[in-house]
């Protein structure tokens, strides 16, 4: 009997002892893996949209944002107030933001977000007019001012050029300041427009 007793303390304590062991081995597992790394503070980022005319709320514009150095985005809708906010974004990082609505410019901008907290609004306008090659545009011809400096660089080249003409045979052709007998002009020469 003694026997039996002897036996079963030590297969207890050969029990126990495994226990034991195997406790501290996943306990020891655990201190050796990845250490706990606490995510960096976000900032809490207010957006509204607006009209740019009258400034009322544009609902259920699209807001997408996308970290600098990062491949994903992130993607907002506004509600009936033009209003939406996002608290993931880390703060002292900057951000791409871009703001999709239909009927509407897209509108895009870069953020530092360098606060805990951060308002940003935005007025949209609505796209502009379409250019067609089949309307007059009487504008359009005097809006490029390099092509105006050619233009008139050019013609001063010619009047140059007609110039030396005229001194060459100045004895056969009248000058401007006397009065010629025809009014024709002389058609070998281009004429201005």
């Amino acid at each position: 009997m003694g026997f039996r007793i002897a036996s079963r303390i030590v297969w207890f304590a050969g029990v126990f002892g495994l226990a034991a062991s195997v406790a501290l081995l996943a306990q020891d597992s655990i201190h050796r893996g990845r250490k706990y790394k606490a995510p960096p503070p976000t900032s809490h980022v207010d957006i509204t949209i607006l009209r740019r005319n009258d400034s009322k709320p544009i609902e259920n514009a699209a807001v997408v944002f996308q970290l600098e150095g990062d491949k994903g985005n992130m993607e907002l809708k506004t509600d009936e107030d033009g209003k939406t906010m996002i608290d993931v974004l880390p703060t002292g990082s900057k951000v791409l933001m871009q703001v999709i609505a239909k009927g509407y410019q897209t509108y895009g901008g870069e953020y530092d977000i360098d606060k805990a907290q951060l308002a940003i609004q935005v007025k949209l306008r609505r796209p502009g007019e379409q250019y067609s090659i089949y309307e007059n545009h009487p504008q359009a011809a005097n809006a490029d001012p390099k092509a105006e400096q050619d233009k008139s660089g050019d013609a001063q080249k010619d009047s140059s050029a007609k110039d030396a003409d005229k001194q060459d045979g100045a004895k056969d052709q009248p000058s401007k300041d006397q009065p010629s007998d025809s009014a024709k002009p002389d058609s070998s020469q281009p004429q201005p427009r």
